[in-house]
């Protein structure tokens, strides 16, 4: 995959996947706050309102201001990786980190109390509707997991991010 085709992919997974994320908030804002929980799929999954201003697990959540400083360096460092992107899988891995990191950036900066202390919307809850079981997440909590998850795979297994092996230099 070429340079400009790689790039192409990351930067325009992340911008639908920062649609969606926003939309989905959205709506949960609208239509799930204050609002009984929605259970689906025989209570495997619950449709909840609410807010966080830490990470996983409300880690952090004094430090709220934090988590948009981190954002910004994983965009910086995503920005400079793309630079000699030329790998499908790094472009797929990269776009899921990318666009789960701003996802969530967004409502820190402009979701109450405000700037750099926003609170990110959650609204899936697994095996329970109070979250009790497993974090309530949002969609870019979702991606941003699954995108570095394959990054790792990509890394352990020798995936170059420009397209080449590692130990593949000298095999015919």
């Amino acid at each position: 995959m070429g340079a400009w085709r790689a790039r192409a992919w990351l930067f325009g997974l992340a911008g639908v996947l920062v649609l969606f994320d926003q939309l989905t908030k959205q709506l949960a804002v609208n239509h799930l706050a204050g609002a009984e929980p929605v259970r689906l799929l025989g209570g495997a999954v619950y449709l909840t309102y609410t807010t966080n201003t830490g990470a996983a697990f409300n880690l952090g959540s004094s430090y709220t201001w934090v988590f948009p400083i981190v954002a910004f360096a994983v965009m910086a460092w995503i920005s400079v990786m793309a630079v000699r992107l030329r790998s499908g899988a790094w472009a797929l891995a990269l776009g899921l980190v990318l666009g789960g990191a701003v996802g969530n950036l967004f409502d820190r900066l402009f979701r109450e109390p405000g700037p750099f202390r926003g609170a990110v919307v959650d609204m899936v809850s697994v095996f329970a509707p109070d979250g009790s079981v497993w974090p309530v997440f949002n969609l870019a909590d979702s991606v941003l997991v699954v995108g570095v998850i394959l990054a790792i795979w990509l890394e352990l297994t020798g995936r170059r991010r420009d397209g080449t092996r590692a130990g593949a230099e000298g095999q015919s």
